[in-house]
C-alpha cells in the first residue's frame, strides 16, 4: 500500500532525528511541502493523500540529499527572501533571515531619498541570487539597480530571478571585482560580503562548508578583505547624499567601522540581528 503524506512527513522526521538534524520537524515539513507544492496548511489538510511511486521516490531521494548534509532550500532550488521567491545555483549563497535586516535599515534611508529624488540608483555587490538589490527593488518602485558579482554564473541567477519577479526592467548583472567594471554614481550601495576569516571557514556547518560557494563565505586572513575593497574607491561611486550599507560578522562591527572612517566616512548607524549580534552598518560620507 502506498504512503500517505503523514506516513512520508513522519519518515522524513524520524531519520532526520537519527541523524541528529538540527531541527528535524521544521526540515521534514519544508522539504515535504516545497516538493509537493503543499502549502502549510495543505500539508494538514490533505495528510491522508496517498502519494505515487514517483512522488515517494523523489521524496526519499530528497531525503538521502538532506542527511548528506544539503540544505533544504537548495534541494528545492528556490528560497524566499523578503517575499521575493529567488532561485540558487551552485555559485549563489542562501539567502539568510539575517539579510533581511540589511534591506528593512537602507529601504528607510531610500524612501526619505525618495521624496527628494524622482530616480534612485542601487549598487548591489556581490549580488549572487540578487536578493538584496530586488528585494530594494520591489520596495522602491522608481528605483534601478545594478548587481555586480565576480561569477558569471551568479550573475545568470541574478537575471533569472529579476525576470521572475517582474523586475527585469529595472535591473543590471555586471560582471566585476567590486568597482572594477563599475559605472555611474548610486544612492546606496549595498553589500553582504565574504566575510569569514579563511583559517576558520573549516569549523562551520558541512551544510556551509559542502554547499555554499567558497568565494562568497572566504573574506581572507582576517575577514575583512571584502570591507577594505569597497571602502577604498565607495567614495567615488557614491552621491553626496547617499548611503552604503553592509551586512557583517558578528565581531566585526568595530574593524569595519574604522576602515570606513579612514576613507571619509562616518557611521550613520548599527543594527543587531535576532540573536543580538551586530549584523548592519550604515555609513554616509563625513
Amino acid at each position: 500500500m502506498s504512503s500517505t503524506v503523514a506516513d512520508i512527513l513522519a519518515e522524513a522526521r524520524r531519520r532526520f532525528t537519527e541523524a541528529g538534524i538540527v531541527d528535524p520537524a521544521t526540515d521534514a515539513r519544508l522539504l515535504v511541502a516545497g516538493l509537493l507544492k503543499l502549502s502549510p496548511t495543505e500539508l494538514l489538510t490533505r495528510s491522508a493523500e496517498r502519494l505515487s511511486s514517483e512522488q515517494a521516490e523523489v521524496i526519499f531521494k530528497a531525503l538521502e540529499r538532506r542527511l548528506g548534509h544539503e540544505p533544504v532550500h537548495r534541494i528545492l532550488g528556490v528560497r524566499e527572501f523578503y517575499g521575493l521567491p529567488l532561485r540558487l545555483s551552485a555559485e549563489t549563497l542562501e539567502p539568510r533571515p539575517d539579510t533581511e535586516i540589511l534591506v528593512d535599515t537602507v529601504l528607510i534611508y531610500l524612501q526619505d531619498l525618495a521624496k527628494a529624488q524622482s530616480r534612485l540608483h542601487i549598487l548591489d555587490m556581490g549580488t549572487g541570487t540578487g536578493a538584496i538589490c530586488l528585494a530594494l527593488l520591489s520596495e522602491c518602485p522608481d528605483a534601478s539597480g545594478v548587481g555586480s558579482d565576480i561569477s558569471a554564473d551568479a550573475l545568470l541567477m541574478a537575471r533569472s530571478n529579476a525576470e521572475r519577479n517582474g523586475l527585469q526592467d529595472r535591473f543590471e548583472a555586471v560582471q566585476s571585482n567590486w568597482f572594477e567594471n563599475i559605472q555611474g554614481s548610486f544612492h546606496a550601495i549595498v553589500s553582504n560580503p565574504p566575510y569569514i576569516a579563511s583559517n576558520v571557514i573549516h569549523d562551520l556547518a558541512p551544510e556551509v562548508t559542502k554547499f555554499d560557494p567558497a568565494a562568497a563565505l572566504d573574506g581572507g586572513p582576517d575577514g575583512l578583505d571584502g570591507y577594505k575593497a569597497i571602502a577604498k574607491d565607495a567614495a567615488r561611486f557614491i552621491r553626496p547624499d547617499g548611503v552604503v550599507g553592509l551586512e557583517i560578522g558578528y565581531d566585526q562591527r568595530n574593524d569595519v567601522t574604522a576602515i570606513f572612517e579612514a576613507k571619509g566616512f562616518r557611521c550613520l548607524k548599527s543594527v543587531k540581528d535576532y540573536g543580538q549580534n551586530d549584523r548592519v552598518l550604515v555609513f554616509a560620507l563625513a
